[in-house]
């Protein structure tokens, strides 16, 4: 197998394919570029957190390298509900690259190399191999292409432009070329980033400390603790002169002057576009975030932009506390290409070219969590295709990665992706605290979670079961009394009148199973393990919500039970609109519940195609 670049998505997916016995090329235009962080220096987030804790449970090492090179750790929305808490954390940026090169280099049958690949060979709509830059061949049976922003890269300052991958590195033009060879079509995305600041050049007095967890929660299930000095990030914001330099300077910025043509991100723009856009908003945040403990640079997060140096520096000194900041990156825009995604198998293989499959940004997606999770998957996929295996594909009920490959496949995107939690239908059957249970099954199946590890987590689910199960059939005797204190003293606390189950008392407003265990008997199944407790909590509090998603999932199991032949004659189908037909067969579902979500299919045309598919069946069509 070959791997085309070595950012988030190619490390995920080649560390995931020799892991899986598979002989592993990774080729990267700059070997000293391994896993970086271009833009801001962090893992996780709301939905992205999700998205690392999944990884990590079926066997990827996202979660594990920032747990040892985080230097900042924040669970988010502790004040809300359990479905939209998230971990986020600051990496140091070289710190986590070293790391994961470390990774790279150490596993075996895995080859980290330096060169540029310009083409993707294939005979008889199959991969056979790439072509580099000098001229060799290289052999394969699976390629997966991870470019990120290197495709026809274009980087934007001011109304300057020039090619490039990332700031200083060159793009991959040829490989553009073969893409649309090999009959993909290619669109143009926009992202960027802002400048980086000389920390000693800052006021931090003018701006409001944000601190990490004074116990910082891991991203890994097999983390067992992080012991490291925390770093704090700060909070300030723009001013009215700031807006109005950004607007006086708009016929500098390639985004209004039309150089730039790309669609940047919606939930993610440049200060241009926010202050254009939102022209009654006095201030908009800014996130002073270290790039780690021997560094001197400071990414500016929220002010990202493609203005010209000099104008930056006027915006950015016009902030309080960086009146005096020095610059020691700029900001900029960046353009590339991407293949539109619906040309995607589930799997991440494309249509076209058996045995080549895509992932990351070149999927139209923004994140390292978000590429990482599809360069998991696609190198999990490449193996099994290369094994005659079935594909592992998730659910929308079963993960976030579910849920994003799903979006990309099935519906497409026009813009730079980034994953919510309100993308997911069943976001409260996909927690944080609940990853492992959903897919250390899948990863222990495929080959990536070890014995050791997989005894470990069966341990854990029985403590799950075992302890849900004691609290929901467990009476509060009020006649009994233990040398604790008593459950008259529980009854006497939460003012209890009859026989109550300790279920039925955690489900109450304020209750946490930590109040309840000096009263829970000896006889109660014991554990250490924080993740048990939490998940034990969350499936009693939330029981009739969990109840219902499940249900609901179990509907959507059954169309996506309904199996659509490929090369399905949906032309042939009476009732069926030409637009349906259309949209049909440029996504090719694989069943009815992935039709049922492509844009302007609607329930009478899917009702059409199960009358079609079970008259097919008994061969009457």
């Amino acid at each position: 197998m070959v791997v085309i670049g070595a950012g988030h998505a190619g490390c995920e997916a080649a560390l995931a394919a020799s892991k899986l016995g598979l002989k592993t090329a990774l080729y990267t235009i700059n070997i000293d570029s391994v896993a970086q962080m271009s833009c801001n220096p962090s893992i996780g987030g709301i939905a992205k957190g999700h998205l690392v804790r999944e990884i990590d449970a079926l066997g990827g090492v996202m979660a594990r390298v920032i747990d040892r090179t985080g230097i900042q750790f924040r669970m988010l929305n502790r004040s809300k509900g359990p479905a939209v808490q998230a971990p986020r954390a600051q990496a140091d940026r070289v710190a986590y690259r070293l790391e994961m090169r470390r990774l790279l280099e150490e596993q075996e049958g895995l080859q980290l190399i330096q060169g540029v690949v310009t083409d993707i060979l294939a005979e008889k709509g199959k991969v056979v191999g790439v072509q580099l830059k000098e001229g060799e061949r290289v052999g394969a049976r699976a390629v997966i292409v991870t470019t990120g922003t290197f495709l026809n890269g274009l980087i934007h300052i001011g109304l300057v432009s020039y090619p490039s991958g990332r700031a200083n590195e060159p793009p991959s033009i040829e490989l553009s070329t073969s893409l649309s060879r090999l009959g993909l079509s290619l669109g143009r995305l926009k992202t960027g980033t802002p400048p980086r600041l000389k920390r000693e050049s800052i006021d931090f007095s003018r701006f409001t400390p944000q601190p990490g967890d004074a116990i910082p929660v891991p991203f890994s299930f097999t983390t067992q603790g992080i012991d490291r000095p925390q770093i704090e990030c700060h909070l300030g914001y723009t001013t009215p002169k700031t807006h109005h330099i950004i607007r006086e300077n708009l016929d500098c910025s390639p985004l209004y002057t039309g150089k730039i043509v790309g669609i940047g991100p919606r939930y993610c723009p440049s200060i241009e576009v926010k202050v254009v856009n939102f022209p009654d908003k006095e201030r908009h945040q800014v996130f002073l975030e270290p790039e780690g403990y021997h560094s001197h640079e400071v990414y500016a997060n929220g002010v990202a932009n493609s203005l010209p140096v000099e104008v930056q520096k006027r915006f950015i000194r016009s902030i309080r506390g960086l009146e005096q900041a020095e610059f020691m990156r700029p900001g900029y825009g960046i353009e590339y290409d991407f293949v539109y995604p619906t040309q995607l198998k589930p799997s991440l293989e494309t249509k076209p070219v058996e045995g080549l499959f895509l992932a990351g940004q070149i999927n139209g997606t923004s994140g390292y969590e978000e590429a990482a999770a599809q360069g998991l998957l696609a190198g999990i996929n490449a193996s099994l295709k290369l094994s005659r295996r079935e594909p592992l594909i998730l659910k929308r009920s079963e993960a976030y990665i579910g849920v994003l490959i799903d979006d990309l496949v099935t519906r497409g995107t026009q813009e730079p992706y980034r994953i919510f939690t309100s993308r997911a239908e069943y976001r409260l059957l996909l927690r944080v605290d609940n990853a492992d249970l959903r897919l250390t099954e899948y990863g222990h199946r495929v080959g990536l979670i070890d014995e050791k590890r997989y005894r470990r987590f069966s341990k854990k689910r029985e403590e799950v079961t075992s302890l849900k199960r004691y609290m929901t059939k467990t009476d509060i005797k009020f006649a009994s009394h233990d040398e604790k204190g008593n459950p008259r003293g529980l009854k006497d606390s939460y003012h209890l009148t009859k026989p109550t189950t300790f279920a039925q008392l955690l489900k109450r407003p304020g209750v946490s199973l930590s109040d309840l265990k000096p009263y829970l008997p000896h006889d109660a199944p014991s554990t250490n393990h924080p993740h048990v407790e939490t998940t034990v909590e969350t499936e009693i509090k939330y029981e009739g919500y969990i109840r219902r998603q499940l249900n609901e999932a179990q509907q959507l199991r059954r169309m996506e039970g309904r199996r659509i032949p490929q090369a399905f004659p949906y032309h042939k189908v009476p009732g069926l609109s030409r637009e349906v037909v259309e949209k049909l067969q440029e996504v090719q579902p694989h069943n009815l519940g992935q039709a049922s979500r492509i844009p302007g299919v609607t329930p009478a045309a899917l009702s059409i195609i199960n009358i079609y598919l079970r008259k097919c069946k008994q061969g009457e069509a």
